[in-house]
């Protein structure tokens, strides 16, 4: 008798598991739904790549069994534009923090976002750079904990979803890791869609941004994503932003179409040339 395996395992590097990361953080559910988008797609290994930055989600590079490309600090989306303008046949996916993304790496996003690069960035938030110490990071609700805010952060934090929207990108959505059902279609329509995807991925983390501002273990932190998030598909996402102990609005807030980057690149250069611009990497020629 055949020993029943997970279908999502051809998708992991299962010789690396157990996982680094602490108990009750929710990095690996967004790996598991995105596991399960791949396979539910059916999408060929070799036509895909992940590119992660640093910090705990950055590590998820290391766990899927696909091409992925770990880079420096802020620097995902870049590496990741770049990958897909040489190899336009990829399905490039960026996976990575809030602090990676949207402090340390903003300038990249806002303007992959304006620039609309076919890459998909999944944007794992857990309001705090857990990897580093605990810091407060972009999206840390007023008046929370952290080691740079010991008596609570007092600057405004960002709106994920509206920060996306409002720079250009063509599908915004923000889940949680309660959401896995929605999570996993969210990711599959997002690496359909071309041009810029966004998806918020509101998880816990117990060690460091539970602990100091007692908020419970990730059980906790599921029963809150419960009892607490509203579903509001199209909702206006200058409405999205989040405090500390309010209502999560998730759902799919934006899905619409515009030019990608390469398909701006062919209409600008074909229109001076008279011919199409195809990447050197794909064909060993621009012609």
């Amino acid at each position: 008798m055949s020993k029943a395996t997970n279908p999502v395992e051809s998708y992991l590097r299962m010789d690396r598991m157990p996982s680094i990361w602490c108990p009750g953080c929710g990095i690996g559910i967004v790996v598991n739904c995105f596991a399960r988008a791949l396979q539910q797609m059916g999408v060929d290994h070799d036509e895909l790549a992940v590119v992660s930055g640093i910090g705990c989600t950055g590590r998820i590079a290391g766990y899927v069994d696909i091409d992925s490309f770990h880079t420096t600090h802020g620097r995902p989306i870049p590496f990741a534009t770049g990958l897909k303008v040489a190899r336009p046949d990829l399905k490039v996916i960026v996976m990575s923090g809030e602090g990676d993304l949207v402090s340390i790496g903003g300038n990249h996003l806002i303007h992959a976002a304006r620039r609309n690069s076919d890459v998909k960035v999944i944007c794992v938030n857990n309001f705090t750079y857990a990897m580093t110490g605990g810091q407060a990071g972009p999206t840390a609700p007023r008046h929370s904990i952290a080691t740079t805010a010991p008596y609570g952060s007092f600057d405004k934090p960002f709106n994920l979803p509206f920060l996306a929207d409002s720079t250009g990108a063509v599908y915004v959505a923000r889940w949680t890791t309660y959401h896995v059902r929605q999570l996993t279609r969210s990711m599959a329509e997002a690496m359909s869609k071309p041009g810029f995807c966004f998806i918020e991925v509101i998880s816990p983390c117990p060690t460091i941004f539970s602990r100091r501002n007692r908020l419970g273990d990730g059980l906790d932190a599921m029963r809150y994503y419960k009892n607490s998030s509203k579903v509001v598909n199209g909702a206006n996402t200058r409405m999205v932003g989040l405090d500390l102990n309010g209502p999560i609005i998730v759902g799919k807030f934006i899905d619409r179409d515009r030019p990608t980057l390469l398909e701006a690149m062919d209409e600008e250069i074909g229109s001076k040339l008279g011919k199409r611009y195809v990447p050197y990497a794909t064909t060993g020629v621009q012609r």
